[in-house]
Formats: structure tokens, C-alpha cells, sequence
């Protein structure tokens, strides 16, 4: 079976101890095809969704909407650790404060919004062409400059003495556990993440993944394990449906007269995405992915 046989995006529900790296592999022997890519990384401790496109659908992964990010956490006080998860050594203790359900919400609040947060010294922010995992694996000191990001909700979940259950839904680019180690920092103690799980991403859910035991060796390719299609995680794209006539001059590059309100299309032909395009000044879709009618 050719590369261009088998195509579209998959779910998979990663277990804990297992890089994303490992996934896409798994995912490459599968569905027998080296095009394989994703759509957001997790650490090796985290658990949960990730969204992988096969084939073709590679060349979607820039069109993907992955927002909003909704993830569940636990956060465990009184010590930060190096890595500000579980994984890492501890760094600094403090005594655990009474937590409530009236303390947190305050301190979830300072929390949410458009905040500034210092990304974790293990993570793969690039300090002048090498990421910070590998300078801090080598016991190189990282100072990350800090970086904007969007928390839109905490939810609470559970409360112990020590530790805490959350629902976080954020943006891109923000790291749950720099949330975790604010969070007691806020609170007038220390806080790291001690597990986590990415539920959502966009309109992908985990409830719909699969796991990594069905991705036996060919069992993609087979159709054992089915392949989404990917209109529904396009990100600001309106839909237009083309005859035949025009679905033939997208196919080999031409535009084509524009009919919906948008600056980006997924142009479908017979119930299948055959381009994603952008509006011209003229008022026609000039297409930039191009998929064989």
C-alpha cells in the first residue's frame, strides 16, 4: 500500500513514560507510511491526547486548530522541583498553607487571563539555538525571558491537605506546570505538577483516541484502526463545495470564483477536501494545499 493510500489525522491517548517521539513512530509502522507528524508534543509524564496526521494530511498540520488546550492536573505543595513536575529534584520546600476552596479561587483568578509566565528550565524553549532541556541536562543554569500567554479557566476538582485536582483550559504555548509552580508561589508556599493529562485540543478530545496497543504494524494501512477526517479541526476556514468544472482547475493550481464569506476555505468536491485556499484581491480562492481529485 502507496503513502498516498492512506491518509488523515488519528487520536491517540499516550500513556505516561512514553515520548510524543515514540507515538509518531509507532503511528509511521501502523499506517506504513513515513509522512507522519503532530500537532503538539506532550512530556514523557503526561499523559492524554495527542492529534497526529498521516499522509498526505501532513501538509494540513499548519491549518489545525488546536485551541483552546484543556488539560487536568494535579498540583502537589510544599516542595518545587527542578523540572516543576514529579519528575524532577527538589529545589525548595516551604510549609504547606491551609488551602480552600475561597483561598484558591483568588489565587486562580491572579492566575487567569492574559499572564506572564517564566516557561520551566526543562522545556524545549530554544536559548541561542539549543533547547533548554539539553542546557539544563547538562547542569547549564537557563534564565528563560518570560512569555505572554492565555489562561481562560481553572476548575477545581478535588482538595486535599497537600494537593489539588484542576481542569486548566488555556492557550498554546503555556505550560501547566509553570502554572503549578506560580500557583504555590502565590499561595506563599511550593507547588509542582505531579500529574498531568492534555483531555482536549481544539475539537479533539481523548474520549475518542485510541491507544497505543492498537497500533499494531500495519493495522492503519489495514484500516483496523480508521483515520479522521480533518475538516473538523480546520482552524478559520468556511466551507465551499465546487463542481466539478471548478473542483479540476483547483486540482491543477488554478483559482476559482469565491462564493463564501472568508479569507480561508476548505474547497470540498463530493463530500471530500480537495484544497485550502485564501481569498485573492479578486475575489477568488487561490489554493495553497492541493489534495488529488
Amino acid at each position: 500500500m502507496s503513502e498516498l493510500d492512506v491518509g488523515g489525522f488519528l487520536y491517540v491517548d499516550k500513556p505516561e513514560g512514553v515520548t510524543s517521539h515514540d507515538v509518531v513512530a509507532m503511528v509511521r509502522r501502523s499506517a506504513r507510511s513515513r509522512r507522519v507528524g503532530h500537532a503538539g508534543t506532550l512530556d514523557p509524564f503526561a499523559t492524554g491526547l495527542l492529534v497526529i496526521a498521516v499522509g498526505q494530511c501532513t501538509r494540513l498540520l499548519p491549518y489545525i486548530g488546536g485551541e483552546p488546550k484543556v488539560y487536568d492536573a494535579v498540583i502537589a505543595f510544599g516542595a518545587e522541583t527542578e523540572t516543576d513536575d514529579s519528575t524532577g529534584e527538589v529545589t525548595h520546600e516551604r510549609q504547606v498553607v491551609e488551602l480552600s476552596v475561597e483561598v484558591l479561587a483568588v489565587a486562580f483568578d491572579s492566575l487567569s487571563g492574559q499572564i506572564v509566565q517564566v516557561p520551566p528550565s526543562f522545556s524545549a524553549k530554544h536559548v541561542n539555538g539549543t533547547r533548554a532541556y539539553a542546557l539544563a541536562r547538562r547542569g547549564v543554569h537557563v534564565e528563560l525571558q518570560p512569555v505572554s500567554v492565555h489562561v481562560r479557566s481553572w476548575e477545581l476538582l478535588s482538595l486535599e491537605t497537600d494537593a489539588i485536582a484542576v481542569r486548566i483550559t488555556c492557550g498554546g504555548g503555556t505550560y501547566v506546570r509553570a502554572l503549578a509552580r506560580d500557583l504555590g508561589r502565590a499561595l506563599g508556599s511550593a507547588a509542582h505538577c505531579s500529574k498531568l493529562r492534555r483531555v482536549a485540543s481544539g475539537a479533539a478530545h481523548v474520549d475518542t483516541a485510541v491507544s497505543t496497543s492498537e497500533l499494531l504494524p500495519g493495522a492503519i494501512a489495514d484500516g483496523i484502526v480508521p483515520l479522521r477526517d480533518p475538516v473538523s479541526l480546520l482552524d478559520g476556514c468556511v466551507i465551499e463545495s465546487l463542481d466539478a468544472s471548478s473542483a479540476a482547475d483547483i486540482s491543477h493550481g488554478r483559482s476559482v470564483a469565491a462564493t463564501a464569506a472568508g479569507e480561508r476555505a476548505a474547497l470540498m468536491h463530493d463530500d471530500s477536501l480537495i484544497a485550502i485556499a485564501i481569498r485573492g484581491e479578486d475575489d477568488r480562492w487561490n489554493p495553497r494545499v492541493v489534495f488529488p481529485v
